[in-house]
Formats: structure tokens, sequence, C-alpha cells
């Protein structure tokens, strides 16, 4: 795990400007810096190192290739490296390797297979940029899902791209105004979907893609973007070639996968643990791994006091059974509430799922002891676990058999009407109108007619559940994990972890997204993965071979934090009100002061939460905190 950076067609002082980007970037990488300046002058890299496989100098980015033909400066873990190794000495395209890094393995097949077959070889997750010296091009590639993040843009008329945002913000010249038009999507969702950034002509690479651009780089029109994986047809060949086994074979396999998933990802030079939240996912995960180790796994969990939002007695259980080094840490609201004031710097630009709280102080208290930690994320997305699934099916269920062009006058009729002043009414009016499930799906988002007001431009951004086919895939349930898959879960649950983490120098790895495990999880019938209203059942019967059934079956607290109540309070309650004051947001010119007060209001006079409140003032910090 580390921290890259670069740029190309740049003016100025080339050694100053990459020691910034990578001064911003030290906490992802902690343990080394290097820099790499082409002999044209025209392309330069930069990297933070956190140290991981191969600490000694052998490992050192950016690094060149063995002929001198490419130079890389790359994010992230191949977890299969050394099957790699092995084909290209079998095959004699390299007569040895001078350390044992998967730098050095990835570099030599870019040169052995080419750019686009060598990546398809790869199983892990990463961000990399290299460079073809001889035909002066530029490489940016991003894994199959997206746990690594990276960025890419024009200053000017300098090509830049990096890790985080904030090391692009360091370039010289950077003036990049707010992209005021996506905002509408921020305040839907809480964070903002790929491949828009905040900043106008900056962009997030896509996963499973490759961003190609030649000299003289001076032009963000002149980039190709090409697929090498897409989740989405993997999806679509997985739903036509199902799995023919029994719901046993089912979990026979998956947890055959899993195991070597884990087994690969567990390999480090440096101490290894894992998240245990109680939940399915993170209890299998650990499971597997202690089943794998000689010795004793080091499993982590947080706890509060705050009744309704602890799983640590329950981790603490699990952990007994299954034999771990288990270390439990029980914040309090002061540990939480003091988090917030680092939020707008950890992110970037404005990322609103409040979870990234908990999930920041579990990866500090993790850090102490080890430098990598697995975690359960993705069981949701893949086996169909957010009650959210079963209760999109249960409402259209209900809905469709009355005739689309007579639910829409009604559905108009309950927003428009005063029943719209209470939530439940404007949920049940919008619902009403959807075409299909998907829409559902889509509509459950914005319910509430305010959320596209909160915003001041009223330009559109096109994104990925408004384009996304309805009839993709012909099951419901497959359509919304996918639908949650290429955005979702890339743009919130994996931004999330990755930024937390690294805030605190912890490399995360998540084996739930193996290639093999997403490709596999995709042939599955809706039945082997949904049990009534219960989902992951392929994953649970995999659970239940290490853990008890009875100690799982207890309702999911989830990782969160009562961010509700704490506003308020009146510490939060004055910093909030302090950031949505009238005459600031009258200044700044992007939301609407009137709409912004009166979901406040609604909050603090009526007691009418709206997720928006969160959105809008993780917001107003990041405007307050940046730096242009």
């Amino acid at each position: 795990m580390c921290g890259i950076a670069g740029f190309c067609n740049f003016k100025g002082d080339k050694k100053s400007m990459i020691e910034k980007m990578n001064e911003k970037m030290f906490h992802r990488g902690p343990d080394a810096g290097g820099t790499y300046f082409s002999e044209d002058g025209q392309v330069t890299f930069g990297h933070r190192r956190l140290s991981i496989v191969d600490l000694s100098e052998n490992g050192a980015q950016p690094m060149r290739s063995h002929s001198g033909r490419y130079v890389i400066t790359y994010n992230g873990e191949i977890y299969n490296y050394k099957t790699i190794a092995r084909k290209l000495l079998d095959e004699k395209k390299v007569d040895a390797f001078r350390g044992t890094s998967d730098t050095e393995v990835l570099l030599e097949a870019f040169e052995a297979y080419g750019v686009k077959e060598a990546i398809s070889l790869c199983k892990g997750m990463f961000a990399i940029a290299l460079y073809d010296q001889k035909e002066q091009t530029l490489y940016l590639l991003r894994d199959r899902i997206g746990e690594k993040p990276l960025y890419y843009g024009q200053v000017g008329e300098c090509f830049v791209f990096a890790s985080e945002l904030g090391a692009i913000t360091m370039v010289e010249g950077f003036r990049n105004p707010i992209n005021t038009a996506v905002l509408d999507l921020y305040f839907v969702h809480g964070y903002i979907p790929a491949p828009y950034s905040v900043y106008e002509d900056i962009y997030k690479l896509e996963a499973g893609t490759i961003l190609k651009i030649k000299l003289p780089f001076n032009n963000l029109n002149d980039a190709e973007v090409e697929s090498y994986w897409s989740v989405k047809a993997v999806a679509k060949k997985g739903q036509q070639n199902l799995f023919q086994g029994s719901a046993v074979e089912a979990a026979d396999e998956l947890e055959r996968l899993l195991k070597e998933s884990i087994s690969e990802q567990m390999v480090a030079d440096v101490p290894v643990g894992a998240f245990l939240s109680a939940g399915i996912d993170s209890s299998t995960v650990v499971a597997l791994m202690q089943s794998l180790h000689k010795g004793r796994v080091k499993s982590f969990t947080i706890g509060m006091e705050e009744k309704g939002y602890n799983e640590a007695v329950y981790a603490k259980e699990i952990a007994k059974h299954l034999g771990t080094d288990h270390t439990e840490l029980y914040i309090t609201e002061e540990d939480a509430k003091g988090v917030i004031p680092r939020l707008a710097d950890m992110f970037g630009e404005p990322f609103a799922d409040s979870s990234q709280i908990p999930t920041y102080l579990v990866s500090k208290m993790t850090r102490e002891h080890v430098t990598v930690s697995l975690s359960g994320d993705g069981g949701d997305e893949l086996f169909c676990g957010y009650t959210s699934y079963a209760s999109v099916e249960r409402i259209w269920n209900k809905m469709k058999h009355v005739p689309y062009l007579i639910r829409k006058p009604c559905s108009q009729l309950v927003i428009h009407s005063p029943l719209a002043a209470k939530p439940i009414y404007r949920i049940k009016g919008k619902l009403l109108g959807a075409r299909g499930p998907s829409d559902l799906y889509i509509s459950s988002y914005e319910t509430d007619p305010l959320t596209r007001r909160i915003n001041l431009d009223k330009k559109e951004c096109s994104y990925k559940y408004s384009e996304y086919d309805p009839a993709y895939l012909e099951e419901t349930n497959h359509n919304i994990m996918l639908m949650d898959m290429l955005m979702y879960h890339p743009d919130d649950i994996l931004v999330k972890v990755d930024r937390a983490a690294m805030a605190v120098s912890l490399e995360t790895r998540v084996p739930m997204l193996d290639k093999d495990v997403v490709e596999f999880a995709w042939t599955l019938p809706i039945d082997y993965e949904r049990e009534g209203t219960a989902g992951k059942k392929v994953l649970r019967d995999v659970l239940y071979r290490y853990v008890p059934r009875e100690m799982m079956e207890r309702p999911k607290k989830g990782f969160s934090i009562p961010i509700e109540k704490w506003l308020l309070q009146k510490e939060l309650r004055e910093w909030a009100e302090s950031l949505i004051d009238r005459k600031t947001l009258k200044e700044q010119g992007i939301l609407d002061p009137d709409v912004v007060w009166k979901i406040w209001r609604d909050f603090t006079d009526r007691g009418e939460w709206r997720i928006q409140i969160w959105y809008i003032l993780m917001f107003q910090e990041w405007m307050c905190r940046r730096k242009i």
C-alpha cells in the first residue's frame, strides 16, 4: 500500500513540485519516498512507500524494468505475483529477479506481455502509473472492483494524477473550480460517484479500466480509456451460466475460493490481522484465516457504551470461540467527535458516510499492532445481504399489479398533497411512481423533493444508477446488487475503508473481492443467496462450519454512530450551525440557504431527521478547510 503521484508537461520546478505532492501523501507511505524524472523532461513520478513485501531497497519505487523501457509507480498488492514470476521464468521472459517484490514482477510482465494482457493476469488491488519511455506513452490502471483510488485530470496544460485529491491540489497553478453540477448526486448519495470528482477537469479512473495518453500530454481529450474487466459482463455471464451443484456444493466451492484468496492475502513481510465486527462477513474471514494459520490470528474490534450501537461483546465471544488473539477498544463520544475535524482532509472531497468515524478509530487501534488488516467488505453486495434488497422485491410485488398509467398520477397526487408534509407519505408517493424494481431502488434514494433543491446549480450529471438498464439481468435482486457493485460499493464502502485506514498508514485487504470469488458469486441462483428475508445464505453455510449458528443469529447493529443524537447536543449543534451560517452560504453561492435551514429546522424543531443534514455538514466542513 502506497501513495502515487505524477504529472506530465509541467513547466515549473519539477523536483519541488513532486516533493510537495509526495509530502501531502506521507500518511499513505511513511517508510520511504522516491521520484523519477524522464530524460526528455516530460514525465515526473512520485511515490510514498508503506513497505509490505520485500522491505529492502529492491522493492523501492519508482522502479525501472530490466530493459529500462518501462517505469512504474504503483499502489497496492498483486497477490498472485509469485505465479506470474514463475510463468516469466519458465517462458524465459526474464533470467532472474533482482528482489522479491511484486512491483518488479509486474514491470517485467508489462514488458513481456503488453499492458492489457499483463494486467489481466493479475489478481490484486492496485492503482498503477506506467510510462513507456520508448513510445512516450503514459498508462494509468485501476483494479477490477476499485479498491485503490486513482485521480487524474488537467491543471492548465499539465496532465496530473495521484492517489488522493489533496496531492493534485498541491500542483502549481491549481485553480480548478468546484464541479457544482455533480453536487446533486452528492446530496442524494453522500459521496461523489466516479468518474467525477468535486473539481472540474479532475476525474476518478473507473474500476477495471486503463487510461492511455501520449506526448505532448497537454489535452485531456487525447486520453483514451478502455475496460479490461467488467463486473457487468461478469454478472451477465454468471447469471446466464448458473452454478449447477447443490447448495452444499456451492458452500464447498465458496469456502475453497475464500481460503485461496485469504491465504494469498495473508502473505506479507509485516504483521497481519483482521477487523472483526461480529457480522457474518468479517466473522467468516476471521474464521477462515484462523483455520489457515498455525498461530493465533490477531483480530480487532471497537465498541461503544451507546446502547444499540455496540457489537463488541459479540465479537469477543466469536473471537474466543475461534481462538484468535483479540484486541478490543471501547470508544467514547468524545473519541468519535474528535475525529470530525479531520474528515475533510482525510477524504479530500465531500464524503458523508458517518461510519467513516468508527472505521478510522478501529483502523487507528489496529495499526498499533499490525501493518495489514483483512476486512469482510463485499459480502452484502455479492451475496444479497442488505435488507433493502428484500424490501424492494416485497414492495414491488405489492405494486406491480396496478398499471403504471394509474400509479403515476396517484404518485404525483400524493407528492403534491398536504400529506407529503409527513415523511412516510413522501416516501410512499415517490415509490408509487416507479416503473420497475430497479427504478424503485433508485427512487428510494430520492423520496424527498428537498434533496434536489439543496444545490443551486441545476445542471444534471449522468450517473450509473440512472443509466442502468432495468432488464439487464432477469432476476430483481441481482439487478440491484449489480447496481451497488457499480457505484455504492466502490464509491462509498471502498473509499471509506481506504481513506480511513491509510490516514493511519494501515493497509486493508478485502478477500471477498478476489476475482475468482466475485466471478463465482455471480453464478449463484438467488435461492442459494437468500432464504426468506435473510440474505447471505451460502456465506452463512460456510461460516456455520466454524461458528455455531446460535452465536450469529441476532439482530445486526451495524458499524455506525448516533450522529442525529449528537447533533442536538450543545457542542456539535453550535459547530453545525456555524457551518450553515446564512451569510456564509450566501457568500459561497453554492447551496440554497432557505432549503438548508428548512432541513435543519425540521430536525431541531420537529425531530425530522434527514441524512442530508450530515451530507450538508460534511460539504461545508470541506468548503471551510480547502485551501483555494
